[in-house]
């Protein structure tokens, strides 16, 4: 069966608090649907595959302008 179908998945928090991403060394938020893990710093979407997070750069998906400004941005107070 070919899975196109993405479900939400269940991540352990206390996994959630470890994990960094690969490029930055920096946190990771999970996505509103659960079903990937956003690296605001590195502008990608790492994707959650039967509940394991692959975290290889070349397997992320870039965030667009639009998810960076609107979604996973908080005003900065440089």
């Amino acid at each position: 069966m070919t899975g196109a179908h993405k479900t939400k998945a269940q991540i352990d928090p206390k996994l959630l608090e470890i994990l960094v991403c690969p490029l930055t060394r920096g946190p990771l938020i999970l996505s509103d649907d659960g079903t990937e893990l956003i690296s605001v710093k590195a502008r990608l979407a790492y994707p959650i595959r039967d509940a394991i997070p692959v975290m290889l750069p070349d397997d992320a998906r870039t965030l667009t302008d639009d998810e960076c400004q609107k979604r996973y941005l908080a005003p900065h107070a440089d």
